[in-house]
């Protein structure tokens, strides 16, 4: 959603012809995925670095404004881990789960639900959109039990086990961006709050609202065959084809739980699941309005 309205100030490098195949080529897409749930979970550099903020908002407002309904799902991990710091307490992970003791599950909720959901509701009202802040604990939105991983105790870490998703459905039928934090209220009924896992947390909202697609924006092209080669990007993975690539190596480390929620999603019903690369300017939009598309489908 470019500034720039006039036809003087058009990118000089696309002539009128151009401009006017890109947009006749969008027009599929657009006509698809009106009165459609997209549900996009947001950290990495797109959450970090102010240019790709930037385009991020003004594509999830783009999208708003054209009546596809957005829901925003956003972790925090590096802003966490800096509040952590200033107040000298060090960042402790298992397994690759942060270990949330009392003290730092007050931190994580003040962070992601008093900070940065704000920060992000501002910023899409800025550009334009309509946005409203929630938190897992709002409307009894998210549900979560204690967990443990490989029999270690990870303190206040949860595992979503219901979704309610109601108060989004509210939001959206009036043209509101749901923006999402991942804090979860226990089912015990005893008001203890969980730490939540973003990405987990987004697939089963999207399963949760019938979502048309789950998005995940990533720091990364998406699967490659040869990490250190951008160009070798696996634009599509069949499930069934999973865990072959798991075995051989292909997928591993932190691309293998951001894989595990494709497959959550999409067992759950969503028909389109994408890890893309936040790295790139209006991905997003790349994503949903092209026939190259961006990133890597498991479907």
């Amino acid at each position: 959603m470019s500034e720039n309205l006039y036809p003087d100030e058009i990118d000089p490098r696309l002539d009128n012809a151009r401009w006017s195949d890109v947009l006749v080529q969008a027009l599929p897409y657009f006509k698809h995925w009106v009165g459609k749930v997209v549900v996009v979970k947001y950290g990495g550099n797109a959450m970090l670095n102010e240019d790709l903020k930037k385009h991020v908002m003004e594509d999830i407002v783009l999208l708003n404004t054209i009546g596809i309904h957005v829901v925003l799902v956003h972790g925090g991990g590096p802003e966490i881990n800096s509040m952590l710091s200033r107040i000298g307490k060090e960042s402790l992970f298992v397994n690759g789960l942060r270990y949330t003791d009392a003290e730092t599950m007050e931190i994580v909720q003040m962070v992601l639900t008093g900070k940065l959901n704000k920060d992000i509701v501002a910023l899409l009202l800025q550009y334009g959109g309509k946005a409203v802040g929630l938190s897992g604990v709002d409307s009894g939105l998210l549900k979560a039990v204690k967990i443990q991983k490989d029999g270690a105790d990870l303190g206040f870490v949860g595992e979503v086990t219901e979704v309610n998703p109601e108060i989004i459905k509210s939001l959206l039928s009036q043209n509101f961006i749901p923006v999402v934090s991942t804090v979860a209220l226990g089912c015990d009924g005893d008001n203890i709050r969980y730490n939540i896992n973003a990405d987990t947390a987004a697939a089963k909202i999207a399963v949760a609202l019938g979502a048309e697609k789950f998005v995940q924006l990533t720091n990364v092209p998406g699967v490659l065959k040869d990490v250190h080669n951008p160009k070798s990007l696996i634009q599509r993975i069949r499930i069934n084809e999973v865990e072959q690539y798991i075995q051989d190596g292909t997928i591993a480390g932190g691309m293998i739980p951001k894989i595990e929620c494709c497959m959550l999603a999409r067992n759950g019903g969503v028909p389109r699941t994408h890890i893309i690369d936040g790295r790139v300017p209006h991905s997003l939009l790349i994503e949903m309005f092209s026939d190259r598309g961006i990133g890597t489908m498991i479907y």
